[in-house]
């Protein structure tokens, strides 16, 4: 997909575990394999990763989440 060819539209996502796993733990990491099927099902809908960028969320003060900020790209329907 070449990007100044065509038009594109963009959405951003932010990926992130829910809450139970960081108030249990106190802290909260992203499972690879429901990661994995999340960017599978998104691909099925012609969208394509452009980047991404791993955050650590603070949540209620004292706990910590890992998310992942996701740009996605795909041709306009």
């Amino acid at each position: 997909m070449t990007l100044l060819d065509e038009d594109v539209e963009y959405k951003s996502i932010i990926y992130q575990e829910g809450m139970l796993g960081s108030l249990v733990l106190g802290g909260s990491k992203v499972d690879p394999i429901k990661f994995s099927e999340f960017i599978n099902r998104n691909a099925q809908n012609g969208w394509r990763v452009v980047t991404m960028e791993k955050d650590i969320r603070r949540m209620l003060l004292f706990f910590k989440r890992e998310a992942y900020v996701i740009l996605m790209v795909r041709r306009k329907r």
